[in-house]
């Protein structure tokens, strides 16, 4: 895949951590990665966003970010508030596209869920991968309540056309609960897609050279890397 649509069913969720874990895994199997975050929002011009800490995890990669806006709200809402202008779908396909011109990977990492809106138009992540032809990597948190998020989003993907990629779990808890164990199981079933890693919970806490060192481990041979979800339910006691 040239360009990878990384959504999540909600907010903090794991999703930057896991753009940097697939863009590590990627520059370190030798291939040149560009991270592209459309519209970066509670964030004041003179501090890091999202696409700068998936470089300062992954190492070397191209970074790019569309528009920024200062409240930590959805990217219309922060855009009309701020008066600044927003961003489109279409906006964000062609920056990629002209990103995958020179890069062998373009991560695309959205805000929040599939269809927070970037525009008073309604416009979304989900028209974005549309428009790109691009498959999308559902990021889902470990817990209760995930199936549903999970399977809303898949739902939402297969009734546009748009291919899902698989799920990664995007904080796997030192110590899974019960729900927790069981939804290694259940979550490619209701999301019709298999499950394709697991980052373990502050893993973006770590040390770059440390969390580049750790990534493979976490994602499936199918983004770069050798976890195994079989061996995974096991060492878990998945239900």
């Amino acid at each position: 895949m040239t360009v990878l649509v990384v959504t999540g069913t909600g907010t903090e969720v794991g999703k930057t951590v896991t753009t940097a874990a697939v863009a590590a895994v990627a520059v370190a199997s030798g291939r040149s990665v560009a991270v592209l975050k459309p519209a970066q929002t509670g964030v004041r011009p003179d501090e890091r966003g999202d696409a700068d800490e998936v470089g300062r995890l992954a190492g070397a990669v191209t970074v790019r970010e569309l528009a920024r806006y200062p409240e930590p709200l959805a990217p219309a809402t922060a855009a009309r508030r701020s008066g600044l202008p927003p961003v489109h779908p279409e906006d964000v396909a062609e920056a990629a596209a002209k990103l995958a011109t020179d890069h062998d990977l373009v991560l695309v990492e959205g805000a929040g869920g599939l269809l927070v809106r970037f525009d008073e138009a309604g416009g979304t992540l989900a028209d974005t991968a549309r428009l790109l032809g691009a498959p999308v990597l559902l990021v889902a948190s470990a817990g209760l309540g995930t199936l549903n998020t999970t399977e809303l989003t898949a739902r939402e993907l297969t009734a546009r056309q748009v291919e899902l990629a698989g799920v990664v779990i995007g904080s796997w808890p030192e110590a899974p609960d019960l729900a927790a164990r069981c939804n290694v199981a259940d979550l490619p079933v209701v999301a019709g897609a298999p499950l394709l890693g697991a980052v373990p919970a502050g893993a973006g806490a770590l040390a770059p050279g440390d969390f580049r060192a750790g990534a493979g481990g976490w994602l499936a041979p199918a983004l770069g890397g050798v976890w195994d979800a079989v061996a995974f339910s096991t060492a878990e006691g998945a239900a």
